[in-house]
């Protein structure tokens, strides 16, 4: 790369980082003035004749100095990382089409997971242990047939997912509501470490910037944005998860649930997703029909279909998605004959699709389908 080429993106990350600076003004100014160098260099009148440009965002153009954005691409190459400019051929061509697409991207890891099919996989902070057993079957089953699982690098279930997919060798995403080097959540350090290893790390933060109220909502529209598919595993009606479905909704990608007991304050957010419209996912094929190219295919045996089960048994795995039962509850809720319905259990036992526990309760599992 030519010296005026290194000078022209050191420009460029300066405008981009400048306040109120988003793509669209963005690309006004370089329609205008051509290079980012002659915005930069620009009158606050000139400035100011650009569509769309107020008296504000051009005065803050002019003040805009360029070590602010050779310090942020030093500080990038002093972690061995990456600029990742809209031209650039390794820029992810499906954040190009969104709503209020990154100006630039830093990244740090393996720049191989953007070019993958992507899912990403989010959920609630406060989870329930069987949100955390579908999050991690559903990463890792995703990561070995050759999906990267993007999610927010948050604690809870974002942490779950990315976990998931490195147990089973796959790529993972953790885009960032900060820049690069800050580790937020500190109780995230140790996962951090692992996805810039052997994952990928992504902002549209200059590198050590903290983060703000603002940024975990901007970061959403990322998350969304890289995946074809959003599966949300577990939300309450207040989930910050449920902002990054808003935003796969708006940017047109499709969005699956995986319902919860109608009783878990946690599966209340999913399990509305599912009333109004939203795919549920109950089994890893659900998810697969979204992704031909998937490396894996997955042929799920007749007992794991959920049209496979004769009514008896249907009747009892719906009972248990509200939670464990007894056996006498079961019984009750098929409306069967009492030797018709522990045939109906027996069955589903053998099959892995339930499982008796102490004190005689049984309990749907349904993390076997993501094996």
């Amino acid at each position: 790369m030519t010296a005026a080429n290194d000078r022209e993106r050191e420009a460029y990350v300066t405008l981009a980082l400048v306040p109120g600076i988003g793509a669209v003004r963005l690309k006004a100014l370089l329609d205008r003035f051509d290079t980012p160098s002659g915005a930069l260099s620009a009158p606050l009148e000139l400035l100011r004749s650009v569509s769309g440009m107020n008296r504000a965002a051009a005065t803050a153009v002019t003040l805009a100095h360029r070590a602010s954005g050779r310090r942020a691409i030093a500080a990038l190459e002093e972690i061995g990382g990456h600029l990742l400019l809209p031209a650039d051929p390794g820029f992810p061509p499906q954040l190009l089409d969104i709503p209020d697409p990154p100006t630039c991207l830093f990244a740090q890891g393996n720049l191989h997971a953007l070019e993958l099919p992507a899912v990403a996989v989010v959920g609630s902070r406060d989870h329930s242990p069987y949100g955390a057993e579908v999050c991690r079957g559903v990463a890792r089953a995703a990561a070995q047939s050759g999906l990267a699982v993007v999610s927010g690098m948050a604690r809870g279930l974002d942490a779950v997912a990315h976990a998931g997919a490195l147990e089973a060798t796959g790529l993972t995403i953790g885009v960032l509501g900060n820049g690069l080097g800050v580790i937020y959540p500190a109780a995230n350090r140790e996962l951090y470490q692992r996805v810039a290893d052997r994952g990928l790390l992504l902002s549209e933060f200059p590198p050590g910037e903290r983060p703000n109220a603002g940024s975990f909502p901007r970061r959403n529209r990322l998350i969304s944005g890289l995946a074809r598919v959003t599966v949300v595993v577990e939300a309450a009606i207040s989930s910050g998860a449920l902002q990054t479905v808003g935003c796969a909704l708006e940017q047109g990608r499709d969005v699956m649930a995986v319902p919860g007991p109608i009783t878990s304050p946690v599966s209340a957010g999913t399990n509305r997703l599912i009333r109004d419209g939203a795919a549920p996912l109950l089994e890893l094929a659900d998810l697969l029909t979204h992704y031909p190219e998937a490396a894996r295919a997955v042929t799920p045996s007749a007992s794991a279909e959920p049209g496979a089960l004769a009514p008896v048994e249907g009747r009892i795995v719906n009972a248990l998605w509200a939670g464990p039962r007894r056996v006498e509850e079961l019984v009750e809720a098929t409306g069967a004959p009492v030797w018709a319905a522990l045939d109906a259990l027996s069955v589903l036992e053998l099959g892995g699709r339930i499982r008796q526990e102490a004190g005689g309760l049984y309990r749907l599992v349904t993390p076997s389908l993501f094996k």
